[in-house]
């Protein structure tokens, strides 16, 4: 069944500023200022990259504006995906749309029929996503037509990653997936003992996988084949991301661990000393910065190489959409609808906005902007605000 929006949200008031033919023409400029051609930076999956790392190629302006926003009704949970100046957002009325990055405008709406949880795949062309039904579907991005979609066995929650020729994402029905991007063919499958949530990773040839029997799996892309396995002892929603030679993942235990790319053993292993809480979203990562928040409603900065806490920062509401980071810059939205921007270096405050509804998806930045939508359904492009 689809789940239908019980609280009717509308864009708040506050989000717009007074009407009139001034606003008008200021959207205008907004959008004709934005209206960049598409780059190298685009963000075409969850967490931006194979590697899940969470860092953007766009270095975002100072100081952000909202330019325009479009309206989904049943609400999102889904990161959007940005790919040739259009943005692809999933919504929980089992749709696919495309709008325009500069205007917002829709381009196009694929009806998929169930509520899509599952953040889109963008690659050479094609507009890839899982569905609550256990369907995973394959779209044309210029046309919003259906290509192929195959039925699985439970909900497809996680997005997808793609490596080696294959897509691959994991199930409710316990399994991870490869399948061929050409017709959804199975290539192989990997029996967990568990569900699988969140989006595998792809580096050095191999997928890395975090599930909700907790362990971490380290498999052959091509074949599928195990390759290793490392017990985390605790439920795995987060996805985990790979950088430095490390794989990093937080836990419903309200652990962040550091496990060994090469050799997979715990590294090191972060508890906050007094708010022990899940994390739920992905932690995002640089050489410099290991940034994870959690329903403790907590911001941790800790250092990668050996997991101690840099700084921290304390919102009013808990945190389930995954961190990315831009330039200097990390974006944070939380549940009570803050988005807020922090110095990597020291956890200041540097740019904020209140939307006044949840947020569940996670920042997509691209060509110089920030995607996001919230659980009510408003989606936001934010570019550089005017000088005034």
């Amino acid at each position: 069944m689809r789940r239908r929006n019980p609280r009717g949200l509308k864009p708040p008031a506050t989000i717009y500023p007074p009407s009139g033919a001034r606003f008008v023409l200021l959207l205008a400029a907004l959008a004709l200022m934005s209206a960049l051609p598409a780059t190298a930076d685009d963000w075409t999956q969850f967490r931006g990259g194979p590697e899940q790392t969470g860092v953007a190629a766009s270095v975002l302006p100072e100081k952000l504006a909202p330019t325009w926003t479009f309206e989904i009704a049943d609400g999102v949970e889904a990161t959007a995906a940005i790919a040739d100046g259009k943005v692809y957002v999933a919504g929980l009325d089992g749709t696919l749309y495309a709008l325009e990055l500069a205007s917002g405008k829709e381009l196009w709406k694929y009806e998929g029929g169930e509520e899509i949880k599952s953040s889109p795949l963008v690659h050479e062309g094609t507009v890839y996503f899982g569905d609550e039904y256990g369907f995973f579907h394959a779209v044309d991005a210029k046309t919003g037509e259906g290509r192929w979609k195959v039925e699985f066995e439970a909900p497809i929650t996680g997005a997808a990653n793609f490596a080696g020729g294959c897509l691959v994402f994991g199930s409710y029905d316990n399994s991870l997936y490869c399948v061929s991007p050409a017709d959804g063919k199975k290539v192989w499958n990997v029996e967990t003992e568990g569900y699988v949530h969140g989006a595998p990773a792809i580096a050095d040839g191999r997928v890395i996988s975090s599930g909700c029997d907790g362990y971490l799996r380290f498999l052959d892309v091509e074949t599928g084949k195990e390759v290793s396995k490392l017990e985390l002892g605790s439920y795995v929603a987060a996805s985990a991301a790979v950088a430095n030679g490390r794989v990093y993942v937080g836990t419903f235990d309200a652990q962040i661990l550091a496990a060994g790319l090469d050799q997979p053993e715990i590294a090191w292993e972060y508890k906050h000393p007094k708010r022990e809480f899940p994390f739920y979203a992905s932690s995002a990562v640089t050489k410099e910065r290991l940034i994870a928040a959690g329903r403790d409603k907590i911001v941790h900065a800790l250092d990668p190489a050996s997991g101690e806490a840099v700084w921290t920062h304390s919102l009013e509401a808990s945190i389930d959409a995954s961190p990315v980071i831009s330039g200097d810059r990390v974006f944070i939205a939380d549940k009570s609808g803050l988005l807020i921007a922090l110095a990597l270096a020291d956890g200041e405050v540097r740019w904020q906005f209140e939307t006044g509804d949840a947020f569940a998806a996670s920042p997509a930045i691209a060509d110089g902007s920030l995607v996001i939508a919230t659980e009510g359904g408003i989606v936001y492009r934010f570019t550089g605000a005017p000088e005034k």
